[in-house]
């Protein structure tokens, strides 16, 4: 039985990365859909699952982004119909405010490079980040943050200074601020100043560098976890 994870994507560079290596078996179809180059979005209902991705626009800049504010009823409908959802960065911003929750600026900067996975003692059962061993490190790329959480959600991991990392809002929609599915050649597009001439984002190069000595250990630790959410999303029946 073929299982179909569609997926948004809002700019060439954040892509599938390697959850596209990973998801790599004859029965998994990938329906990736670019939005910024006019594909439409997918329905709630046409896919076993849901994944939104990460981009370097605000959860809510929905003047220059005009797919935006469509991606986030996407994300409230399947919520509401239980399809099995995974936001990234971007994405996990934009489930929250979907559901009720706030996202802002982080007041203390930019959160970049691999970071602890401040796992709570929520996650302990949690089907999808349970599994994930306590030491478990991620690879975090990102100026906003979740400030408040949707009305009953669960958060699953957090910083040492209490930002979400992970959270579960219904039983199988899931929002995670890390970066589990970018390789060094994707974080070395990130790391690159915006325009010519420009200075490198400070502390980048230091960051990818990090991210190039810790790219086996993250592969191991996340690779389970994107098959995990693979599995649950072969359970999901669509009414396809």
């Amino acid at each position: 039985m073929t299982t179909r994870i569609a997926v948004v994507q809002h700019e060439d560079r954040c892509p599938l990365g390697l959850f596209a290596r990973w998801w790599s078996a004859p029965d998994l179809v990938l329906d990736v859909r670019r939005p910024y180059a006019g594909d439409p979005l997918p329905e709630a209902g046409e896919a076993e699952g849901l994944v939104v991705l990460g981009g370097s626009m605000a959860a809510t800049d929905d003047d220059r982004h005009g797919w935006l504010a469509g991606t986030r009823d996407l994300l409230r409908e399947a919520v509401a119909v239980g399809v099995p959802t995974l936001g990234i960065c971007l994405g996990h911003q934009m489930l929250a405010v979907a559901c009720g929750g706030r996202v802002e600026r982080n007041p203390a900067g930019k959160q970049m490079g691999v970071l602890p996975l401040g796992r709570t003692a929520t996650a302990a059962d949690d089907r999808l980040l349970g599994p994930v061993p306590p030491t478990a490190r991620v690879l975090q790329w990102n100026d906003d943050i979740v400030v408040a959480v949707p009305p009953g959600a669960r958060v699953l991991a957090a910083t040492r200074d209490g930002v979400p990392q992970a959270l579960r809002v219904g039983p199988a929609a899931w929002g995670v601020q890390f970066h589990p599915e970018a390789d060094g050649a994707i974080v070395a597009g990130w790391a690159e100043p915006a325009g010519g001439g420009r200075a490198p984002t400070p502390g980048a190069p230091e960051a990818l560098a990090g991210l190039r000595v810790a790219e086996a250990e993250l592969a191991a630790t996340w690779r389970p976890f994107a098959n995990r959410f693979a599995a649950i999303a072969a359970e999901h029946t669509s009414p396809r």
